[in-house]
């Protein structure tokens, strides 16, 4: 005979059953499950802002910002299907250790080997710069894949192509219902979410950030290259991004090779003969080779060129002829200063942030 303290006992267990019981069925109701993981219903990303920065140049009411949205787009730019043959990736040519740059190649490699005419920028930062690649020829981040996907010594693909593959993948169905409310695959969407993904790829948090916080000290030799940078390279390498978006001739010879001439490419204005956008110079300490085609191996030889081998061509920058000398006035040590300076801009945290990797 079941006395009512057991009657009251086996009540509370199968009360807290049926509770537990409606709460997996409740979580998993607004949740997507793909590749063995649980995806929440969707939530707006908590993109970060350091407060030195400049305003974001990027449009997030265009493209709002999104859990689910970045991580589709984490998964798409490492996703060889964007290429003919499936075997080219953004990150192929965007190695996160390097500052996601193709570290070791003058010139980005891209499907069946084929040699690109450019060395692959960094990525990062991406949602405060206004202009993007070498020549300025993309002011639009939700757009900047596309060149790749499509070039032929890139990725070699087309967007109905890229579709087409992923909309074969039911993996990728739920991804993209998961971020957008239903499994339709578009190109729009498609680059949307990888410049999602771009766009939380913030380089924050190097010594000189922490020295501005008044959280680290420099050294002597750091203190003193960050006065001569001021003097000799803030006028174009400025504000807290070190770019000022310019693009500038800086005496470096045309290399027949690659058949290069900047902006020129895209101005068909002489005036832009040469002329190359300023790269930010954040994490520089890990994104050799340099120039826009990888034609120096180490700081030591860029800051050679700049003191030493700049062309007084037409349209040279006239910040580098002034008081009758070509190029920029640096000794040896101011050298070694200078670059002691940009060291402190890398930033190991976003170097090896799993968020970003793989």
């Amino acid at each position: 005979m079941i006395n009512p303290s057991q009657q009251f006992q086996g009540g509370r267990i199968r009360s807290l059953w049926i509770f537990l019981i409606t709460l997996s069925w409740m979580i998993m109701s607004c949740a997507n499950e793909y590749d063995g993981e649980v995806f929440e219903e969707d939530k707006a990303y908590n993109l970060e802002i350091p407060t030195n920065f400049p305003a974001l140049a990027f449009d997030i009411n265009k493209n709002p910002i999104t859990v689910n949205g970045v991580a589709l787009g984490k998964k798409l730019f490492y996703e060889g299907k964007l290429s003919r043959n499936n075997t080219i990736s953004c990150g192929f040519c965007h190695i996160q250790e390097y500052a996601f740059t193709h570290h070791g190649h003058p010139v980005s490699h891209g499907i069946d080997d084929k040699l690109g005419i450019r060395n692959a920028p960094a990525i990062q930062n991406m949602a405060f710069l206004k202009n993007y690649t070498w020549d300025g020829v993309s002011h639009n981040l939700d757009e900047r894949s596309l060149v790749p996907i499509t070039t032929d010594f890139e990725m070699d693909s087309s967007l109905p192509e890229v579709v087409s593959k992923l909309n074969a993948d039911a993996n990728y169905r739920k991804l993209f219902k998961a971020a957008y409310g239903d499994d339709n695959i578009t190109g729009e969407r498609v680059l949307k979410a990888l410049s999602q993904f771009m766009v939380t790829m913030i380089s924050a948090d190097s010594k000189y950030d922490r020295m501005k916080k008044g959280t680290a000290s420099f050294t002597n030799d750091e203190s003193k290259g960050m006065a001569l940078f001021q003097n000799k390279c803030a006028s174009c390498h400025s504000g807290e991004l070190f770019t000022d978006e310019s693009y500038r001739n800086t005496g470096m010879y045309y290399d027949a090779q690659y058949d290069d001439r900047g902006r020129y490419r895209v101005t068909l204005d002489w005036n832009d003969n040469m002329k190359f956008r300023v790269p930010s110079l954040r994490n520089v300490e890990y994104t050799a080779p340099y120039m826009h085609d990888g034609r120096f191996y180490s700081l030591d030889a860029v800051l050679n060129f700049y003191s030493d081998n700049v062309e007084n061509q037409a349209n040279l920058d006239p910040i580098l002829k002034q008081n009758g000398h070509i190029g920029i006035s640096m000794t040896t040590l101011e050298k070694q200063y200078i670059i002691a300076f940009l060291k402190t801009l890398s930033d190991q945290q976003f170097l090896n942030n799993k968020q970003f990797a793989e």
